[in-house]
């Protein structure tokens, strides 16, 4: 089975923060704060204007993104997690150009 957003809607899938801590702590699911960034899995068709037409969302499948913290509707599908956002919703698209900035100093 699979899921296919409508209009402006896309299909996250969170990515999840390191488990253990420096010291090899393991911390229980029940004690982490839900991850805010994720991979885009589908998309929805576009934002429908007033005048009818369509414009096209910016972010595409596989691009990592940044979300509110109480953004969305968590689903399960096929004992998989996602979560089901609007376009606007979204914060930003991450990109490998910081972490290779960071990398150098």
């Amino acid at each position: 089975m699979t899921v296919q957003p409508l209009h402006d809607r896309v299909l996250i899938r969170r990515i999840e923060e390191q488990e253990t801590v420096r010291g090899g702590i393991i911390i229980p699911d029940s004690a982490k704060e839900k991850s805010q960034e994720g991979e885009v899995v589908a998309v929805g068709t576009g934002k429908m204007l007033d005048n009818g037409t369509v414009t096209p969302l910016e972010v595409k499948k596989g691009d990592r993104i940044l979300f509110g913290k109480y953004s969305g509707t968590d689903i399960k599908v096929e004992q998989k997690d996602y979560l089901i956002l609007r376009e606007d919703e979204i914060i930003g698209i991450l990109t490998n150009a910081g972490k290779a900035a960071a990398k150098k100093h």
